[in-house]
């Protein structure tokens, strides 16, 4: 269920609870490169006509108080990882950056939106990116629903199919905690490198291999398989996998990589 208690006490919608979606939208879409992550910064808000009509003259006020919490967020995950102690080898962190010169934040009424709610769709860039088309999140539990047909007018193209997330991947390398968002059939997890790019890159020590393994979706299905490729090992659930045979991974999943990052894996419906 949503937490309601960011909204106040009559149902109204606060500037700081979508100054708050806003942050959270940007970290579920985010990008992941092997040397860096990219985060959304075009953002489109739905509301109510009603709220859309109520906030209307604070928009400008809203849209700067949010571009300064969202470059507050992306210097906080920029930050140098504190040490935990003991030596490693120094590694390169993973920056966390636009793809543009600053965020741009439009907002739209629409009456599929429930009063009290607010639904954001964003993109990387004005211009399409290979591989992602976008994230849409609501304050409320429900399925976002608004589509570029309802919105006339509008400044920022928003596409009408977006790419399904067939899982979400939680876990914290050596740049600090991440998601990543799986929207492929097949990806392959490990360090990676110049000549062996990943789709899902660890920043951690030499005991994660450089093609650690491969978690696929088999689309007639739905069902996750992975493989160990890796020299130090892979667990699944605590039990260690056999390296080059696939096995299935269930809906909810802990996979440990050496014994030195642990992945939290949860499939979506």
């Amino acid at each position: 269920m949503a937490d309601n208690s960011r909204i106040f006490k009559d149902g109204r919608l606060s500037g700081r609870t979508i100054i708050g979606e806003l942050i959270r939208n940007m970290e579920l879409g985010q990008f992941e490169l092997t040397y860096s992550v990219l985060l959304p910064c075009i953002f489109s808000v739905y509301l109510n006509p009603e709220d859309h009509a109520r906030l209307a003259g604070i928009f400008s006020h809203i849209e700067e108080d949010a571009r300064r919490a969202l470059r507050e967020r992306v210097a906080q995950r920029n930050a140098k990882p504190k040490s935990l102690g003991g030596w490693r080898p120094p590694k390169p962190t993973k920056e966390h950056k636009i793809a543009a010169r600053d965020w741009m934040i439009e907002f739209l009424p629409d009456s599929e939106v429930p009063e009290g709610d607010v639904e954001i769709h964003s993109e990387l860039n004005e211009t399409a990116q290979p591989g992602y088309r976008g994230v849409k999140t609501t304050l409320m539990d429900r399925e976002p629903t608004v589509t570029p047909d309802r919105a006339a007018g509008r400044s920022t193209e928003i596409r009408k199919h977006t790419d399904r997330v067939f899982a979400e991947i939680r876990y914290e390398d050596d740049s600090g905690p991440q998601l990543f968002l799986m929207i492929q059939n097949e990806i392959r997890v490990g360090r990676g490198g110049d000549e062996q790019p990943m789709e899902l890159a660890l920043y951690a020590n030499e005991e994660i291999s450089r093609e650690h393994f491969l978690l696929r979706r088999d689309p007639a299905t739905g069902v996750f398989l992975i493989t160990d490729k890796s020299t130090n090992g892979t667990w699944l659930d605590g039990r260690r996998l056999r390296k080059g045979v696939e096995e299935v991974v269930p809906p909810r999943a802990e996979i440990n990589a050496a014994e030195v990052i642990t992945l939290n894996f949860e499939s979506r419906p």
